[in-house]
């Protein structure tokens, strides 16, 4: 199983309820899709995972996540990225100071030892989405 969210409980600020008795499991080449109405809980899982929760005065409270067999929950952020978990956030999480290029080579840097294959993400990236590639010099919109 490549990630598995086992009967988590998220707690804000100690006393907030974000989470109970959560479950969810991908398998490698799978895709999860988490649906719900506005404060179900969808980002909560999504932070929980990625180790953000922190951040927010958020943490796992019951349960475990486990991301190829290793306990992710509880470790910090930094170490969950460069286990090649992230979270990006919606729109409005940009550096609007940055071009769009740049703005996607933020998500490169803990890999700056590896040019090549950052290249050929980014690459990929933009053949995916080929708007971005006519406005990678470009500002985002403000």
């Amino acid at each position: 199983m490549l990630l598995e969210f086992k009967d988590v409980e998220v707690l804000y600020s100690n006393v907030i309820l974000a989470l109970k008795g959560v479950s969810l499991e991908v398998s490698e080449g799978n895709i999860v899709t988490i649906l719900g109405a506005n404060g179900a809980g969808k980002t909560t899982i999504l932070k929980a995972i990625s180790g953000v929760l922190i951040l927010e005065n958020g943490r796992v409270n019951r349960g475990e996540i486990l991301f190829q067999g290793r306990r992710v929950d509880g470790m910090d952020p930094a170490e969950i990225a460069r286990s090649k978990i992230s979270l990006v956030m919606e729109g409005r999480e940009i550096f609007r100071s940055l071009t769009v290029e740049e703005n996607l080579r933020v998500g490169t840097l803990m890999r700056v030892e590896d040019k090549k294959e950052i290249r050929r993400d980014l690459e990929l990236i933009l053949s995916y989405f080929p708007r971005l590639q006519e406005r990678k010099d470009r500002w985002p919109a403000r």
